[in-house]
């Protein structure tokens, strides 16, 4: 059954000292078609330390979605095995939604019960997702862009730097502690969380997991009780490795962020001392964000198009047309949707010149085979339509044109991997014309399958490159309580993670035995942001055709037939 049949409302323990409430633990209603698996959001009071200063009152709370086998025991001590996941860059913890189902179902069929935490880092609670949570594309565009209410609540408008100075002081240390104060106070028992906690994460998730496994957070490493890999019993890596250094993910040092977030993250050569000071006086931004592609509009843009996609996947998408025009939106769409660097000048035709199902909206923003960053792309598809203006004698049979996509990377330079993905990159080519709809994962290589083809005669894509359906990318990015993206992700906590050598910072992870203290099991996706620099060392399981998110996305049945791999066998690490 789904976790919206159970007879649950909110859980609540005894309140605080201030009379707010400790922790609750609420029912997650899911459309999922994984059965058998219950989610609960659960939200527990840690207030911030008072030297971060002033803060809203919700951000003195930690959360995380619960997932758990309905036939399993209610407590969480109870269970075989816990896995604690931390997110990647800019995502929270509505991404890990499928692995996290697929994983304690697929334990479940063995007869062990296993629980997925996926954790919400603190700046989540800057967000708000009152409009996404209506379940209603229309309203929730009136809630960010019309002035309408929900719920008696008016959108205050998206963040800015200056509104957020708190943020300065959340980067590394609060990370880890916030991830050992919810462990202690959800487990209070350190030898039971040496014995069934499993320690994890995605992308930049799997660095920070890394620093935890080293950290010593009673100030005194004598003693080892407290050390971050005396929490777990082992650790999972999930597009990633477990480590303390960003240059694992870039596969290079060259410059801050390397090839994963370039010009995103701040020249951090000044030193930790400037960056502090940058930060804490907004010289420097306190959240990352650019001008357009990646900031906390366009993450709730991702949302909303996952809400219409949800909701009538094969309607033509009013979605574009009821977002307002401005500087942001229209850029972000040119940089997204330019067949080349002449349309991309020009600005014509825009990705609102087309006319597209709301499937083909989401794809293209997040399809391996569209979106142009390699760290935000799924595969969970193809472009396709009913037919073209040009009649029987136009390209692709009668179908409607499709060809190669030159922007921002050429098809012909496959060069950089790990920033722009390894895919061939396709786009729609007749605006105004047919409406191009969405063909999922599982229907490419069907008997209908018109096969677009690339400039150089190459299939764009094949059944074995397809792993996620885009339903269930959809219901991930609009369904969850704590949402997929993360849109104000704190400058401090990569910025850190560059400045790790610093005494101020390499004095707190003193345990480096940590990191090799526990068994561990590494996911690849073969296709993703690794591809070019497979940590062999680590003995990865290598996914072919996965990208990026795919780890998190992927469907419970693969193409060929058989349950999804990082499910049967992180289960199966979790529960031996």
């Amino acid at each position: 059954m789904a976790a919206g049949t159970l007879a649950a409302a909110a859980l609540t323990v005894a309140p605080s000292a201030d009379g707010t409430p400790g922790r609750t633990e609420t029912a997650v209603e899911s459309t999922s078609p994984v059965t058998g698996v219950i989610e609960t959001e659960v939200s527990v009071r840690i207030p911030l330390p008072a030297s971060v200063g002033s803060h809203p009152a919700s951000c003195d709370r930690l959360s995380y979605l619960r997932y758990r086998s309905a036939d399993g025991p209610s407590k969480s001590a109870d269970a075989d095995r816990i896995l604690v996941a931390q997110p990647g860059i800019l995502e929270g913890a509505g991404a890990f939604d499928s692995v996290a189902r697929n994983t304690v179902k697929a334990a479940a069929g063995k007869g062990e019960h296993i629980e997925f935490w996926a954790l919400d880092r603190r700046s989540n609670c800057l967000e708000d997702n009152a409009g996404i949570a209506t379940g209603n594309a229309t309203k929730a565009v009136d809630y960010y862009y019309g002035g309408k209410q929900v719920d008696g609540r008016k959108f205050d408008g998206f963040l800015t730097s200056d509104r957020t100075g708190w943020l300065a002081e959340v980067g590394l240390e609060q990370t880890v502690r916030d991830q050992y104060d919810l462990l202690s106070a959800e487990l209070p028992d350190q030898k039971l969380r040496k014995d069934k906690v499993l320690c994890g994460g995605h992308s930049l998730g799997g660095v920070l997991t890394g620093v935890f496994a080293t950290w010593d957070f009673d100030g005194n490493p004598a003693t080892k009780a407290d050390a971050g890999f005396n929490q777990c019993a082992g650790y999972f890596a999930l597009d990633t490795t477990i480590s303390t250094s960003l240059d694992d993910l870039n596969g290079s040092s060259s410059g801050p962020g390397g090839s994963l977030l370039p010009g995103l993250i701040p020249d951090t050569s000044i030193g930790y001392t400037a960056v502090q000071a940058g930060l804490r006086t907004g010289v420097l931004p306190r959240f990352l964000a650019l001008p357009a592609v990646l900031n906390p509009e366009t993450m709730n843009l991702l949302a909303l198009s996952g809400l219409a996609a949800r909701n009538a996947p094969g309607a033509e998408s009013a979605l574009l047309d009821s977002v307002p025009s401005n500087a942001n939106i229209e850029t972000t769409g040119r940089m997204l949707f330019s067949k080349n660097s002449e349309v991309f000048l020009k600005g014509s035709p825009t990705i609102r010149d087309f006319r597209l199902t709301n499937a083909a909206v989401l794809g293209a923003f997040m399809d391996d085979h569209s979106a142009p960053l390699a760290f935000i792309q799924t595969s969970v598809g193809f472009f396709d339509s009913a037919g073209s203006t040009g009649g029987a004698g136009s390209a692709d049979g009668g179908r409607a044109r499709i060809v190669d996509k030159n922007f921002p990377a050429s098809n012909n330079d496959p060069a950089q991997p790990a920033l722009f993905g390894t895919e061939l990159k396709a786009i729609p080519d007749e605006p105004g014309g047919p409406l191009y709809t969405w063909r999922n994962f599982d229907r490419v290589g069907a008997a209908d399958d018109p096969v677009y083809r690339s400039a150089n005669g190459a299939p764009f894509t094949t059944a074995a490159k397809e792993v996620t359906d885009i339903g269930e990318l959809a219901r991930s990015l609009s369904e969850q309580p704590l949402d997929f993206t993360e849109d104000y992700f704190p400058t401090r906590l990569v910025t850190d993670i560059q400045l790790i050598d610093d005494p101020q910072l390499a004095g707190k992870l003193v345990h480096k035995e940590g990191l090799t203290a526990n068994p561990k099991v590494t996911f690849v996706a073969g296709d993703g942001i690794l591809a070019d620099h497979i940590p062999q060392d680590e003995n990865p399981v290598v996914l072919p055709g996965y990208q990026h998110l795919d780890v998190l996305t992927a469907a419970p049945v693969q193409n060929d037939g058989n349950r999804e791999r990082i499910a049967t066998l992180l289960s199966a690490f979790a529960t031996r």
